[in-house]
């Protein structure tokens, strides 16, 4: 059975606004000798986290010498900052623990996570008497899979609607979210795929990250297979999309995250 690791020896930030949920933690999956770890966000709409896209993919990572870590991060009840504050004390504590490539990995809402880690990582704070929040939470790649990128034109409502709540209308919560608009030459290369087929978030999302990475000449690898449903996981029952596993974990090798 995983390990299981908190990412706060303390109370987490936020915490009143969801007191119910149980404190935020990584599932450990190591691979003895990896340079490089990957946390995974799996997707779930900001409203549950589904299974089928934490542990086998762990599992996959850690096959190809990858350390991965599945992010129990909070959902809705909570407040709008609280997945990402889990997400960015995730990347700093991996890289605490000693790892020189620390990347994230999410699908659809989990993707959206990914993205926004990517997009609004700081430096961290370097009077904080705890160690790990010294340390930037910028990662070294990300990986958005069938991810929810913007929360404009082609958003998914549920996601939006459950991560901003009532403020699900507010134009700089909408900006501050929508990662297509916040690429810098500073975010860190990508590994991108989607389905033309996907029905409850269209592929404009990920071709817009892409476009906004190509004007910032941020390298990355795209992959738009021609066939699967929204949320298929590691796509085993399709012998396209069912490549991507195989391609990213090269792409992350190539940027060295393997032993």
């Amino acid at each position: 059975m995983a390990e299981k690791i908190m990412l706060w020896q303390t109370e987490a930030p936020y915490t009143a606004f969801s007191t119910e949920q149980a404190q935020p933690s990584l599932e450990e999956y190591p691979a003895p000798g990896s340079r490089g770890a990957v946390v995974i966000c799996p997707g779930g709409g900001y409203n549950h986290k589904a299974a089928h896209e934490g542990a086998p993919i762990a599992k996959l990572l850690q096959a190809a010498g990858i350390s991965a870590y599945v992010l129990d991060y909070r959902v809705k009840p909570c407040h709008r900052e609280a997945p990402l504050s889990d997400a960015k004390r995730a990347i700093r504590l991996l890289k605490h623990m000693g790892y020189q490539k620390v990347g994230i990995l999410g699908f659809s809402a989990g993707g959206h996570l990914c993205c926004s880690a990517a997009t609004l990582y700081d430096t961290g704070n370097p009077e904080s008497d705890d160690p790990v929040e010294r340390l930037s939470s910028r990662p070294d790649a990300f990986v958005p899979c069938y991810a929810v990128v913007s929360f404009g034109k082609y958003t998914h409502m549920g996601s939006r609607e459950c991560l901003l709540g009532d403020e699900k209308d507010h134009e700089d919560l909408l900006r501050r979210f929508s990662a297509e608009l916040n690429v810098t030459r500073d975010t860190p290369p990508a590994f991108i795929w989607h389905t033309a087929q996907d029905g409850l978030v269209p592929a404009q999302n990920s071709l817009q990250l892409a476009m906004a990475l190509r004007d910032n000449d941020v390298p990355f690898e795209l992959h738009v297979y021609p066939q699967g449903h929204h949320g298929i996981g590691l796509g085993s029952e399709n012998p396209e999309a069912s490549q991507w596993g195989g391609q990213m974990c090269r792409f992350l090798n190539g940027l060295g995250f393997g032993r």
